[in-house]
């Protein structure tokens, strides 16, 4: 089994933020005829995905961004999967909107549900998918990634929401490697 977390903040409050690309990329993959239905599970709402020929478990946490740790650690311990089969999707104020960055490793770059994460693993040798949400145009970093994106940036976080959705697929059937191969921004 592989275990994909998307993270965000629960409630409707949150939908649409900037924050919550990895709650839109886990979405994307549950209306997939091959995912059931979200359901309540370690903090967390949890959808099984068969990826052929991989059971994936996509988990959308519902402890705040924040506290995202103590749910990932739940549920690797329960199911007993290895760091190695885990990928944390989530949003990047240092990458330029729409722009994909996959990694193995590396620390958590000021993001807060990442800290929280290697926190409670005591590690940060896990892979992570990260979705460029763009800088702040202030100082107000917690306002921006609170914020909804601009009607002009949509169609890119759409776009983007779907390229991360596939780049989870390779993910799962190539591994990590292929995955930035693939799907990392160049250089700019």
């Amino acid at each position: 089994m592989k275990v994909v977390v998307g993270l965000g903040n629960p409630g409707s409050k949150y939908t649409g933020t900037r924050h919550n690309v990895g709650f839109a990329v886990l979405d994307s993959l549950a209306n997939s005829p091959k995912a059931g239905r979200f359901q309540s599970r370690f903090q967390a709402q949890v959808c099984e995905w068969i990826d052929e020929p991989h059971k994936v478990l996509l988990v959308k946490p519902e402890t705040f961004m924040n506290l995202s740790g103590r749910c990932v650690r739940q549920v690797l311990d329960f199911y007993q999967v290895p760091l190695a089969d885990l990928l944390v999707v989530c949003d990047d104020i240092n990458l330029p909107l729409g722009k994909l960055r996959v990694r193995a490793r590396g620390t958590h770059g000021g993001h807060n549900g990442l800290r929280d994460i290697q926190l409670h693993l005591g590690t940060t040798d896990y892979a992570r998918l990260r979705i460029g949400v763009d800088a702040p145009e202030s100082e107000d970093a917690v306002g921006h990634v609170l914020g909804r994106f601009k009607p002009s940036e949509r169609v890119v976080m759409d776009e983007a929401v779907q390229l991360a959705a596939q780049a989870v697929g390779v993910w799962v059937q190539q591994g990590t490697e292929a995955c930035m191969n693939l799907y990392n921004a160049p250089a700019s």
